[in-house]
């Protein structure tokens, strides 16, 4: 009798062992499952310098469309700076925003300072959209947004390069992304009048 007490309590505490090991597999599943929906993050998180030098914090644009678009001043697309400002033009305001980001890693085509580069955008394209200082956009000094925009684990969407000058990104209005848009089709495209225009 007591051979058979000894194996129930031996059995039991097996038992408790398994159950114990498979609730601790489930809160370790529960721990990677909740990390990964973290590692997704939101455009708002970033504060960056605009081409003044002042901060410029994304999460001031909650609940808007964002197009960003990285710019040169020597590109044979830089007249897309035209199209860019007539959009903001029609679509800017409280549902929309174009923000560029200067970069100088294509052919050397944006040489200048910020100062040079606000200047020529002023008067050639009478730019009044918000444009941001000078980073790079690839490469190993690869500014934080751009990370963010080019890596899937960080925007939840898909793993990109940028290709060339005037490469959009569009951002939705809950700071994810939204699509990624090659340099070459202009800002007043369909696909992306399109999209400013979803609700």
């Amino acid at each position: 009798m007591k051979k058979l007490s000894i194996v129930f309590m031996l059995s039991l505490a097996v038992g408790g062992c398994k159950q114990t090991d498979q609730s601790t597999k489930e809160t370790s599943s529960e721990t990677i499952a909740m990390t990964e929906q973290k590692s997704v993050e939101t455009i708002y998180q970033f504060t960056v310098k605009d081409i003044n030098g002042d901060d410029f914090d994304f999460a001031d644009l909650k609940g808007k469309k964002i197009m960003i678009v990285n710019t040169a001043s020597k590109c044979g697309l830089t007249p897309q700076y035209e199209q860019l400002q007539a959009l903001y033009e029609r679509y800017g305001g409280s549902g929309f925003t174009i923000v560029g980001f200067p970069a100088n890693n294509f052919g050397q085509q944006e040489p200048g300072s910020n100062t040079e580069i606000a200047e020529f955008c002023q008067l050639n394209y009478g730019v009044s959209f918000p444009m941001m200082s000078k980073i790079s956009v690839k490469g190993e000094d690869m500014h934080e947004i751009y990370r963010f925009l080019t890596q899937k684990d960080l925007n939840g969407l898909k793993d990109s390069e940028v290709a060339w000058n005037f490469q959009k990104y569009l951002i939705d209005e809950d700071g994810t992304l939204a699509a990624v848009i090659e340099p070459q089709m202009l800002p007043d495209d369909k696909k992306i009048t399109d999209w400013i225009e979803s609700k």
